[in-house]
């Protein structure tokens, strides 16, 4: 087979996949708005989006307080988890070639725990002086201090090791996470209950007022990242290879890093720390499509939408009417998900 077959059958599998991918977006939302303590009818959902989009185009048959519940609460809230699963699933697929480490995550480098102290701070400490914009922005300046303090930890270990920079990760990750808790315990104990949102992850705060800060985030960081997938597809032959073909290695890989703290920061002021997106969705997009990141990083954003849209699904049904936090449902399949990864890397 030719190169050039190889690249059209590449091609074909891959917008297969997305197409498939899309159809399963559209069903999984459909769904998540459909579950939960008050069930609605697929019809009666798809009823009140054409409605909202185009009025009257619908015949109504549902009652005002199921049109809230759609389209105020639910289908916010399936919004919020699209994007969050987007931006970490890029992250993950970002992060994983600038260290050559497919263990690489945004949460088991501290960057989640990071922006969630940066959140915890803006929330009991320092107020809403900034409006709607303080919590996403000392989420993200939390997180890209955490990424700058396992960046300067590594380099003072010598861990040169893309595993030693996870462990580095880690490490860091204890540290921040035992600084938020000082936070916690320092603030207003009637505070606390809003604290636990950034702290185990959930997606029941959306609001279609918030929604524009993520889009735009994951939107504009999003394809500055597509833009550099070349060099991304260099950085994961090896630094070397990258620079002979003219790419500034270490100021490339440090503005991977930032990027990943600006959209990790900014998804989690909005849904708490969310954990393993970014380790499993590129894996799992990797086995289906290849190594290619113009392909990959599109296919982690859609896959990674699906995936945390069906782990709220779970969140909200396991436990229904309770709604458990959905850091627990990605942290429970997640963990299972590594200690295979480190099975399938001993083999």
């Amino acid at each position: 087979m030719t190169e050039t077959a190889v690249d059209i059958t590449c091609n074909r599998k891959f917008r297969l996949t997305m197409f498939c991918g899309v159809i399963l977006l559209l069903f999984s939302v459909s769904v998540a708005i459909s579950v939960g303590a008050v069930s609605v009818p697929l019809h009666v959902v798809w009823g009140v989006l054409i409605n909202k989009i185009a009025p009257d185009t619908a015949l109504q048959t549902w009652s005002v307080g199921r049109e809230s519940i759609v389209w105020e609460i639910r289908f916010p809230r399936a919004l919020l988890a699209s994007f969050v699963g987007a931006g970490l699933g890029i992250v993950g697929a970002s992060l994983q070639a600038v260290t050559r480490n497919p263990l690489a995550d945004p949460h088991l480098l501290g960057i989640s725990s990071g922006g969630a102290f940066g959140a915890i701070l803006a929330l009991l400490h320092t107020g809403m002086f900034l409006g709607l914009l303080t919590v996403p922005l000392f989420a993200f300046l939390g997180a890209l201090g955490a990424t700058l303090l396992v960046l300067a930890v590594s380099r003072f270990a010598s861990a040169t090791s893309a595993d030693r920079l996870i462990l580095a990760g880690v490490a860091v990750s204890f540290i921040v996470m035992s600084l938020a808790n000082i936070l916690i315990f320092l603030g207003d104990p009637r505070a606390t209950h809003i604290v636990v949102f950034w702290m185990l992850g959930g997606l029941g705060l959306a609001q279609w007022s918030q929604l524009l800060y993520p889009l735009s985030v994951l939107v504009i960081c999003g394809a500055w990242l597509w833009v550099n997938a070349p060099n991304l597809n260099a950085m994961t032959i090896g630094d070397e290879t990258a620079t002979t073909l003219g790419i500034p290695v270490a100021r490339f890989r440090l503005m991977i890093f930032v990027t990943g703290a600006l959209i990790t920061g900014v998804m989690v002021a909005f849904s708490g720390i969310i954990g393993f997106v970014g380790l499993m969705v590129p894996h799992i997009v990797r086995m289906l499509i290849g190594g290619d990141y113009m392909r990959v990083l599109p296919a982690s954003a859609l896959f990674g939408a699906i995936y945390l849209l069906w782990s709220d699904i779970i969140a909200r049904t396991i436990m229904a009417p309770e709604d458990m936090p959905i850091g627990i449902v990605t942290g429970l399949i997640g963990g299972a998900f590594f200690v295979w990864l480190l099975r399938q890397r001993n083999t």
